[in-house]
């Protein structure tokens, strides 16, 4: 299912539903959310004074998240930042409330990958897995690329990458998921499992070393968790270390799938960063570097 866009004139909520918002950071975006003609909800835990490596308790994190959808003002929430700490508000937060109050645009990346998943397995909508607003790497071209996304998803029907090269070649169709590696590794065993069956799987993260990035993937095979993957496409490993070795584990480890991989696609901890919408259909071409999003 997918959710209506956002208008003019709308309410965003911003929730922080890991790591404690940076004030600084979070006023300086404010005045460019604003730009956009929409009214911005601060969550409390947004602007919670936390010492941690949390912004909040669970319960209010996962409070926080529900009053923001639950809200009929709001059309669009949306994660300041990651860090850690969404897996930890899952299973406080009423899904069934949620699908009761009907479809928003949910927005989000790295951490936020688990209530990706949670969204899309509860309640089968799609989301944005975007740029995260309060933070260094939400420059110029992601703000207006988010933008783009929720206020005429119509006009993005390609995402190209000039970064991207192929590992394996070839085109393929299915459904974008996906997000960050850590966290889907993370979420086997869990109700929010799913699986990249049919799918077309984005793979992305930060300061991780080689060897863990060969651990969490390595997971995701021996669990079956990628029986059936159609295409993959890599975003950014920033602080993984050299990424030509990055690039050999990923053929060595994902090639053998045989599907089309595209490197470097561009997306995650980087200034630039597309929004893509997870949920969605789409047809990878890792020659040309391009995911074409179906109606």
């Amino acid at each position: 299912m997918r959710p209506p866009k956002v208008r003019p004139g709308d309410t965003i909520a911003l929730v922080a539903p890991a790591s404690p918002v940076p004030a600084e950071l979070l006023e300086k975006i404010l005045p460019v959310l604003h730009d956009w003609g929409v009214e911005i909800s601060v969550g409390e835990c947004v602007r919670a004074a936390a010492t941690g490596y949390l912004s909040a308790p669970d319960e209010a994190r996962a409070a926080e998240f529900t009053r923001a959808w639950l809200d009929p003002g709001v059309t669009c929430v949306l994660a300041a930042r990651g860090g850690y700490g969404s897996q930890r508000m899952l299973d406080l937060v009423d899904w069934a409330a949620l699908r009761e109050a009907g479809p928003k645009v949910f927005a989000g990346s790295s951490d936020v990958t688990a209530l990706h998943r949670a969204v899309n397995v509860h309640m089968g909508l799609e989301t944005l897995f975007s740029p995260l607003p309060v933070t260094t790497l939400f420059d110029a071209v992601a703000a207006e690329h988010l933008r783009l996304s929720l206020f005429e998803p119509e006009e993005i029907r390609t995402i190209a990458s000039p970064t991207a090269s192929p590992l394996v070649p070839g085109t393929a169709t299915g459904t974008l998921i996906g997000g960050n590696l850590a966290l889907l590794a993370s979420g086997l065993g869990t109700p929010e499992q799913g699986s990249a069956r049919e799918a077309i799987l984005l793979l992305e993260d930060v300061t991780e070393s080689p060897y863990r990035i060969d651990r969490m993937i390595t997971q995701l095979l021996r669990s079956g968790w990628l029986d059936g993957v159609r295409g993959i496409v890599l975003g950014s490993w920033s602080g993984c270390g050299a990424p030509e070795a990055i690039r050999d584990l990923m053929l060595d480890r994902l090639g053998p799938l045989g599907v089309p991989m595209v490197w470097d696609f561009g997306f995650g901890h980087v200034p630039a960063s597309p929004t893509i919408p997870l949920g969605a259909r789409a047809t990878l071409d890792a020659d040309s570097g391009t995911l074409l999003l179906l109606p």
